[in-house]
């Protein structure tokens, strides 16, 4: 497996020499909670979701992550404060911990990228919270396109159901949405995207 050309960009060449891509199955455990953090990982393909179990049992969603880095807090934290695993079979980059601190401590220019990319995530995540906050499913639907659209336009980069999981719904009650959607006018879909009327 190649490394995927947003890292290729991103990173120093240095740091991109140290980087291992990994192919996993589902059910892969990338870190433990507690544990020293040796590595950050990058999604290129399936789903990473983090975790934290709560002294009764329960268990906390905290991200799913189809595309992107996974652990960037570990990166100046002490143990990792969550579990990570694959839910499904993924393809993924592990990034040495200790030679991206060495990178960001050492090249000015890949800090000021990293410090750009992480900014950037976290106006995405933040729109991503506004969306989960709407009640209902339709609104989420044309905020996703508002908000992660151009002109409009939103491209599927995965399936209904892996949509509606990022959505946070039952893909029912998302093919309901969308059907109804459809019905009034709102919206078009195609199997690679959806698309606001005007």
């Amino acid at each position: 497996m190649s490394l995927p050309s947003a890292l290729e960009q991103l990173l120093p060449p240095q740091l991109l020499a140290q980087c291992e891509p990994l192919s996993c199955a589902q059910e892969t455990t990338l870190f433990l909670t507690g544990f020293r953090p040796q590595w950050m990982y990058f999604v290129c393909d399936g789903e990473v979701v983090l975790e934290r179990h709560g002294q009764n049992g329960e268990v906390v969603n905290l991200q799913r992550c189809q595309l992107g880095f996974v652990g960037e807090a570990s990166l100046t934290s002490a143990v990792y404060h969550c579990d990570a695993r694959t839910i499904v079979t993924s393809d993924i980059v592990r990034i040495p911990i200790r030679g991206l601190r060495q990178a960001l401590n050492q090249d000015h220019q890949f800090a000021e990228r990293w410090i750009h990319m992480l900014s950037s995530e976290v106006r995405r995540l933040r729109l991503q919270n506004e969306r989960l906050s709407l009640p209902k499913v339709q609104s989420r639907i044309l905020h996703l396109i508002e908000t992660e659209g151009r002109e409009g336009r939103y491209t599927l980069g995965c399936s209904v159901k892996q949509l509606a999981k990022q959505l946070a719904v039952t893909h029912e009650a998302l093919y309901r949405a969308l059907a109804q959607l459809e019905k009034t006018g709102r919206m078009t879909r195609s199997e690679t995207e959806i698309s606001l009327e005007k």
